[in-house]
């Protein structure tokens, strides 16, 4: 059973992308001008999605996918045009519905699904690789890999996702965020060191048989978040 501080969590997440922030997040995934704080981040989503993408095989062809927290879907077309079968999932109607309409028609032997709904629902399936970029970075450490602990077992090979690194300059921002609250600043991150993630993750048995291999982390203005790779032994 999911512990209740990330169900509570789920539901301010799902809050904030879906009523919220909408509007917002449709701007920045896009390519319309937004405030130089703005650009930093949309520069560092976009470094971060191509790491991930570059830690899955090249070619994907046949291969399932998961996108947790697909967002607007830009990770999942890229997977899709390496031919992947991809079930792109969030909890936010809105940005489903706002991927859906951005989805290109030429995606070549690949395809998306996307859905609204709980990324960590077993009745989505099994699948080769899961991607997770920003989606875990909301939840405590032991959440996160609560989460990873569920994805885990019907992963057959690998689990590429981000955390919130603990930094001076993270947790600088992170309480003016606190101090200065606007209705479409996302719910606080829950940053954590990576000897912390490590030892949690250890603690869980290297989640199902599954061990860290590389990590990375992506610096960009008030972008910071930290890749990691869990892949099968």
């Amino acid at each position: 059973m999911l512990s209740a501080t990330y169900t509570d969590r789920r539901q301010q997440v799902e809050a904030y992308f879906d009523r919220t922030a909408a509007d917002a997040w449709a701007r920045l995934t896009s390519d319309a001008p937004v405030s130089g704080i703005r650009a930093t981040v949309r520069a560092g989503r976009d470094r971060m999605r191509r790491l991930l993408l570059g830690w899955l095989p090249e070619d994907l062809a046949g291969r399932r996918v998961l996108d947790a927290g697909c967002g607007t879907g830009s990770l999942a077309v890229e997977a899709a045009r390496r031919g992947a079968l991809v079930t792109a999932i969030d909890i936010s109607p809105t940005l489903i519905q706002l991927a859906r309409e951005r989805t290109p028609e030429d995606l070549g032997a690949g395809r998306v699904e996307f859905l609204v709904g709980d990324m960590l629902d077993p009745a989505l399936g099994s699948f080769d690789h899961v991607v997770a970029m920003d989606s875990l970075i909301h939840y405590r450490t032991e959440d996160a890999v609560q989460a990873l602990g569920r994805l885990a077992p019907r992963t057959a090979g690998s689990i590429v996702f981000t955390f919130a690194p603990r930094t001076a300059l993270l947790t600088v921002m992170h309480t003016a965020g606190r101090l200065f609250p606007r209705g479409d600043r996302a719910p606080s991150i829950q940053p954590t060191a990576h000897a912390r993630l490590r030892a949690a993750l250890d603690r869980e048995g290297w989640v199902s048989g599954m061990r860290p291999c590389r990590s990375e982390r992506i610096d960009s203005g008030f972008y910071i978040s930290q890749a990691m790779e869990l892949a099968r032994s």
